[in-house]
């Protein structure tokens, strides 16, 4: 197989920017045990005879794992609408079946060995060249696109994003639990897979589409890749849809906090993308001292003290959330965009309820209750 590069920087030349598109990773769930059960191709072709549905759903590795996708927003109050619609007809579908959804980084509890890959040519192919590193990658993440202009402008808002990764990572950490045990993690999800899959995590900066370019010409040549969705990084260029995809947060367990999280990733896209524009001065961290951050937001999430790259301090984790809004204050002032998140996140809360003697299960479930309760609702808010 090969990639048409021509076509795909086309694709990002006539590109619109600031269009978002949100895909939100599930757990399928036994509504008793709240075990993980293989019944996505229940659920898909349960959701076929609704048109709506039928193009929003999709598998994502394993058969206990649902996708729901809003397609493209022209804007981030279209794609929440879009996805708040698609959110509770799959909710509606699984409560039909006696299905439960679970929306954490991990599953706490069910036995990786017991999972299935779905039938697709695509996770065959993942599951054949990964082995036991596809089989033990039971995970589930908020991915969020946003559309942007030029092809080499893209490649730079990538490359401007890659130290804002460790503090999205720290504010969306919800993944404490692994393989039935507290893994003494905030994001458990995050050393699970973007710590065990090849071309994965944060990528290096590559300042121009020619040089982006030449490093997928290099994979294909050397068999590395047939295909560039084999191109995990945390955040990376789409090459079909012509917009930068960040990929590094786990998922969120109530509808509110994935909204407000999709509100300030497209915010930081915008304000990247604007900073290109304006010429900004920026200089590429290491990638040594950006896996520094990563590391501490994977081990202690909001919990974290970060680094301030440029100065060589450290900040509050907790402070993370008030610095990126600071920068994408011009942005989210243009676009109208409001980000409201809660105190603790989802990592904090169930750590909370861990340092209070709660169970495994007993933590689990009050975060499946959340999810249920708020993504299934109709009421846009």
């Amino acid at each position: 197989m090969s990639i048409d590069f021509a076509n795909a920087r086309r694709v990002f030349e006539e590109s619109t920017d600031f269009t978002v598109g949100l895909e939100e990773e599930f757990a399928v769930l036994d509504a008793g045990s709240l075990a993980l059960v293989p019944r996505f191709e229940e659920l898909r072709d349960a959701a076929g005879a609704d048109p709506l549905m039928a193009e929003s759903i999709a598998g994502e590795l394993i058969s206990s794992e649902i996708e729901i996708r809003s397609g493209r927003g022209a804007d981030l109050a279209d794609a929440r609408a879009r996805q708040h619609e698609r959110r509770r007809r799959l909710f509606a579908l699984a409560v039909e079946r006696g299905i439960a959804l679970g929306a954490t980084g991990t599953h706490p509890f069910s036995d990786y060995r017991d999972q299935r890959i779905i039938d697709t040519e695509h996770y065959h192919r993942v599951e054949e060249g990964l082995k036991y590193v596809a089989w033990r990658n039971n995970t589930f993440s908020l991915h969020v696109h946003v559309g942007v202009r030029g092809a080499d402008r893209a490649i730079q808002v990538c490359d401007r994003l890659r130290p804002v990764l460790p503090l999205l990572l720290a504010i969306s950490a919800n993944s404490p639990y692994v393989d039935g045990r507290d893994s003494g993690l905030h994001s458990a999800r995050t050393q699970t897979f973007t710590k065990s899959f090849p071309r994965c995590g944060v990528p290096d900066a590559f300042g121009s589409w020619s040089a982006f370019e030449q490093y997928l010409d290099f994979l294909l040549k050397t068999n590395s890749i047939v295909e560039y969705t084999q191109v995990w990084w945390s955040v990376r260029p789409h090459l079909s849809y012509g917009t930068v995809e960040v990929r590094i947060c786990d998922a969120q367990s109530t509808a509110g906090e994935s909204d407000a999280l999709a509100a300030l990733i497209v915010a930081c896209v915008a304000q990247a993308a604007r900073d290109v524009e304006e010429g900004v001065p920026f200089v590429d961290p290491a990638p040594r001292l950006i896996e520094e951050n990563m590391w501490r937001a994977i081990r202690h999430g909001l919990d974290a003290p970060l680094i301030d790259l440029e100065r060589a301090v450290e900040f509050p984790g907790a402070a993370a959330l008030e610095r990126l809004l600071a920068w994408t204050a011009p942005l989210r002032a243009e676009l109208g965009i409001e980000v409201a998140l809660p105190e603790l996140n989802g990592a904090q809360r169930q750590r909370r309820m861990i340092d209070a003697g709660a169970g495994i299960e007993e933590v689990y479930a009050a975060t499946v209750r959340d999810t249920r309760e708020t993504y299934a609702q109709e009421v846009i808010v």
